[in-house]
């Protein structure tokens, strides 16, 4: 169940969201396919994503509403014009008059071929899109409302409620279809474009959905939740690196019984539909597979929590039964133990090594450079961390000399000793945030774990690609062996 090659990979972290572009947040459109020219002229071959779904107020692409659908958010405007599809005196409209206005145009006007494109999607998609379309139809109707405040013949998904909303809002459910139409046809394109340009897209997986989505209104049975969407207990982690408290997120927990019970066919699918859009997977938080942090409803933080076991053997082995070879890694940062390594270890899965944590001073810490592994994808920072040059300015003098003295560096050397250890790394693939190649400092910080406001905005200007950084990472490439 490996799933690196043995070929020599460097990538670059980037949430689409970041891109620039005259909007509230970059789309996938014609900045990024200038990204991926610059990636593939740089010796890039992988770009690495955030999760790609729809979110909530706080932005956080870790909080989705559906793990298959796409964020509206990320559709590309111009494109919408240029295909003729949306007039372009609506082109500055926000997202859900633009799109409503894009999916009237497109119902009054596309030809035989477009609509039966779009027909083809629906009845491919249905397995998860019907139940999506309805979600997002009645949350509207609900003035953005959680599902456990609807109507109770709605929260309950009562047959003949449910029959009736399809007939009478049947505009309306096409609509939101529509809508998750484009984006999948938008990103295809990318892909399409990323392949011919020598680049894989590396998407993340949550490992959690949001207690307000589609995926626990719909399959409440797999979810620790009752009937009136109350959770007994819910997912966090316990004290870590990056809070004194532990983090608590408030996702609701599976149900692994009910998810054993039906051979683990939410995840199936799930995977299905991921990699319809990505070469590769991250599994955040891959330890909850092998045992999860149950905090109990209403505590005040997660240190209140406690570890139970989940069957993630056997949730893997039925990955590999239906995929072969799963391209997944395992973020198998934090609390781990033996046992997770093991798991990791039997399928095969490539861990991730960050090489931010790597100075404590123990010659046994695994993200020394010394201790790197070849089955392993390496970071100078994640989106969690700060970027390099924000964490190094921040470390301590004892600590800032035992990093100078590792990389053979000096003070004015960041980020590019991080980042040249990470392309001689052994790990097969080496991922650089866009921020460390850019020499960010900590205002280009895209989240504070534990914290629940001023994340996710981060957004980079073509003005700060320096004219020599393609040249200068290629030759890093060359020299490492990952171009």
């Amino acid at each position: 169940m490996s799933t690196l090659s043995g070929r020599r990979r460097a990538g670059v972290l980037l949430h689409p969201t970041s891109l620039p572009g005259p909007g509230p947040c970059g789309v996938i459109g014609a900045d990024a396919r200038r990204f991926i020219d610059l990636l593939s002229a740089a010796g890039f071959g992988v770009w690495q994503t955030l999760p790609l779904g729809p979110v909530d107020q706080s932005l956080s692409p870790y909080q989705l509403k559906s793990v298959q659908a796409g964020s509206s958010a990320l559709i590309d405007t111009a494109d919408l014009v240029r295909s003729g599809w949306l007039p372009e005196a609506q082109a500055g409209a926000g997202d859900s008059v633009r799109l409503s206005a894009c999916y009237a145009h497109f119902r009054d006007h596309a030809d035989t071929a477009a609509r039966a494109a779009f027909d083809e999607f629906v009845q491919q998609q249905r397995a998860w899109l019907l139940p999506y379309s309805l979600y997002e139809h009645h949350r509207r109707n609900a003035g953005g409302k959680p599902w456990w405040e609807w109507p109770e013949a709605i929260r309950q998904r009562d047959p003949a409620t449910m029959t009736a909303a399809l007939a009478r809002g049947r505009d309306a459910l096409r609509g939101i279809a529509f809508e998750q139409y484009l984006f999948d046809r938008q990103w295809q394109e990318l892909r399409g474009y990323a392949r011919s340009r020598g680049v894989l897209l590396f998407g993340d997986l949550p490992f959690y959905p949001d207690l307000d989505s589609v995926e626990v209104w719909w399959h409440r049975r797999l979810f620790r939740v009752d009937e009136a969407g109350r959770p007994a207990a819910v997912a966090g982690v316990p004290p870590d690196y990056f809070n004194a408290e532990g983090q608590l997120w408030g996702n609701p927990l599976y149900d692994w019984e009910a998810m054993r019970a039906e051979g683990f066919r939410w995840w199936l699918e799930r995977i299905h539909g991921q990699l319809r859009r990505f070469d590769l997977l991250r599994l955040d938080h891959f330890r909850a597979l092998e045992s999860y942090w149950e905090v109990p409803a209403g505590a005040a933080t997660a240190r209140e929590g406690r570890w139970q076991p989940a069957p993630g053997r056997e949730l893997l082995a039925a990955l590999a039964a239906e995929f072969g070879a799963v391209p997944l890694v395992a973020e198998d940062l934090g609390s781990i133990t033996p046992a997770v390594h093991a798991l990791r270890e039997a399928f095969g899965l490539p861990r991730m090594l960050v090489l931010q944590f790597a100075f404590d001073g123990s010659p046994q810490n695994p993200y020394l450079p010394a201790n790197h592994v070849a089955n392993a994808v390496v970071y100078t920072g994640t989106h969690d961390n700060d970027t390099t040059m924000g964490w190094y300015s921040g470390l301590d003098a004892g600590t800032r000399a035992r990093v100078d003295a590792c990389l053979a560096s000096t003070p004015g050397d960041m980020p590019g000793a991080l980042i040249r250890a990470a392309y001689a790394s052994p790990a097969r693939l080496a991922v650089l945030p866009l921020q460390d190649l850019l020499g960010l400092g900590s205002e280009a910080r895209m989240n504070r774990p534990g914290t629940a406001s001023g994340n996710w905005h981060w957004r980079f200007d073509w003005a700060q690609v320096e004219a020599g950084l393609a040249e200068q990472c290629r030759r890093l490439a060359v020299l490492s062996g990952r171009a």
